[in-house]
């Protein structure tokens, strides 16, 4: 009577532990929560505003330390030259954040952009007036951008003349970038993007009205 006692709990254990194998077989959920639980890293923290935003400002901002760097040899007016230096300090370092950013977005799926509620212009929602994505046209198309002839006038002024040409043209290259920087506080989800975006505008109107400023006196 014990022998079958013992036999019939061990059969019954038996049976447990099958009917435990098959749920978790089945149930592939159950074991394995932790593998498929997303991470918190790059995948999550951008979506496509903030790429284009980097993507057109990098060449944007680089456009403007090429018109700063010809201030030294083609005019010797101080306010000028103050300004061009402080564009370039400030530039270069947003470009390598920039660019350590678009490392570190590599690969990681981007979060669509919203439309925009006031209007339907598509999942990328509206871009500035003269707008180009990168690929999609010269990036001459991107706001405020030199196009090659101007960036050629340019490097044959002086003095006076090159003065008035530069003035024109960087006020129309800093309303370039402010345009994109808005475009990206009202698109982007990056916290670091936003923040530079803000950045921009605030350090880039100021300095559109001491040129604007400049421009009367000269």
């Amino acid at each position: 009577m014990r022998t079958s006692v013992v036999g019939t709990g061990l059969a019954a254990l038996a049976a447990l532990a099958l009917i435990a194998g098959c749920a978790n077989d089945s149930m592939p959920g159950m074991q394995h929560n932790a593998p498929s639980t997303p991470s918190t890293g790059a995948q999550g923290d951008h979506n496509q505003a903030d790429v284009s935003f980097a993507e057109q400002m990098i060449p944007h901002h680089q456009g403007a330390i090429a018109m700063a760097a010809m201030v030294a040899t083609h005019t010797t007016n101080p306010q000028i030259r103050d300004l061009a230096t402080r564009i370039q300090n400030a530039q270069q370092p947003e470009i390598t954040q920039m660019t350590a950013w678009l490392s570190r977005w590599d690969g990681a799926a981007a979060t669509p952009t919203s439309p925009m509620p006031e209007a339907n212009h598509g999942p990328m929602g509206p871009m500035p007036s003269g707008s180009g994505m990168p690929g999609m046209g010269s990036m001459g198309s991107v706001p405020g951008m030199m196009t090659p002839e101007e960036m050629g006038q340019l490097q044959q002024a002086n003095g006076a003349d090159f003065d008035r040409m530069w003035l024109q043209m960087m006020i129309k290259h800093h309303q370039g970038a402010i345009d994109m920087a808005k475009t990206e506080l009202a698109q982007g989800s990056n916290a670091e993007a936003k923040e530079l975006a803000q950045k921009i505008i605030d350090a880039q109107q100021a300095e559109i009205t001491q040129m604007r400023s400049l421009s009367r006196s000269s």
